[in-house]
């Protein structure tokens, strides 16, 4: 049961405890999300980062049940506004995606059907959910292009998507995820696909409708600098697992595990030396058929021990609101950043 304040509101909008999000495939089973818990806040927005393969989106699409054929939750608990996701019926199901639940995926250009007007697509998305006209959803997704900043809304209406802009895309795929009103809002790298500026404005835009609607966003990316931008608080994901959990500005004052200071370390600062290389982080993920048995990260770890190859290491709180998964780190000073004894 979902936590329950003195005004008789829930405490919690989405909360995932020890989620694990199997793919079973002929060359074995893949633990793709492998015991991940969280919670998220009715108007606050999760930042989840992490290399490619990390489990982000496999988390996100597990809260709405979008999942291939090869994919299935394996055990744990999804609670969204009081609803059990994980065994909540089909129909039930649809009827919260789209409408409580909007997802912002990361290539605008193929997230619009591209043989049907940008108008009808938002028409339809309305009317699927609630009992309006079709002049009503018309005048509906209208206001939400123009909200967006969409210049000439009734004209875009009767636009085809290859006729925009990936900016532009963007926008009318943020505005049809706003035209319901949704309480949540998955952004599975919203802005990969878009230039520096257009990021910039897209971002101000989900933070301004944010503001308006109360929304909350999980927000999914390895851009770094986005998430300093958006995120209240960061959760850093490896090969499945969280490896660190901490607001916003705390991850970034003193990050404490070794692989979320490989990810800081390898963003370019404006103080580089131009001729300088890029600093990354040695080695490759692990195949994620193999992993559970230690600690995932302890081959391309600098700092690692014989206890990390041996042994999975919890997630612990080393201070409050701040949760780490290292067996070296303790918060007091078990690892120091940049010195490496082996």
């Amino acid at each position: 049961m979902a936590e329950i304040n003195q005004d008789g509101a829930r405490e919690h909008l989405l909360s995932v405890k020890d989620l694990k999000t199997y793919f079973h495939t002929s060359a074995g089973i893949s633990k793709a999300v492998d015991g991940v818990s969280f919670t998220l806040d009715r108007g606050k927005t999760l930042g989840i980062v992490g290399e490619s393969g990390s489990g982000k989106s496999v988390t996100a699409s597990s809260v709405i049940r979008l999942l291939p054929k090869t994919g299935s939750i394996e055990s744990g608990e999804i609670e969204f506004d009081g609803k059990d996701m994980v065994n909540i019926s089909m129909s039930d199901l649809l009827e919260i995606r789209g409408k409580d639940i909007a997802m912002i995926y990361q290539d605008p250009m193929t997230s619009l059907d591209p043989v049907f007007k940008v108008g009808s697509q938002m028409i339809e998305l309305i009317r699927a959910h609630e009992n309006v006209t079709k002049e009503e959803a018309r005048k509906r997704s209208i206001e939400m292009l123009r909200l967006v900043g969409i210049p000439e809304p009734e004209r875009r209406m009767d636009s085809y998507p290859y006729e925009l802009s990936g900016g532009m895309c963007q926008r009318v795929i943020i505005a049809m995820a706003m035209s319901l009103h949704p309480k949540f809002i998955i952004a599975d790298e919203p802005t990969t696909a878009l230039d520096v500026t257009v990021q910039s404005q897209v971002l101000d835009l989900l933070q301004g409708l944010q503001e308006k609607f109360g929304t909350a966003i999980l927000l999914i990316t390895h851009n770094l600098g986005i998430v300093w931008k958006m995120a209240d608080d960061v959760m850093v994901m490896y090969a499945g697992r969280t490896v660190e959990h901490a607001s916003t500005g705390e991850l970034y004052a003193n990050p404490l595990h070794p692989y979320t200071w490989g990810l800081l370390d390898s963003m370019p600062k404006l103080s580089d030396d131009e001729d300088a290389d890029l600093k990354t982080i040695p080695g490759v993920p692990p195949d994620l058929r193999l992993t559970g048995t230690c600690c995932n990260f302890c081959d391309r770890c600098p700092y690692a021990k014989e206890i990390c190859e041996r042994e999975v290491p919890p997630l612990n709180e080393v201070a409050p609101g701040h949760f780490v998964a290292c067996h070296l780190q303790d918060g007091k000073g078990g690892l120091v950043r940049g010195e490496v004894n082996r």
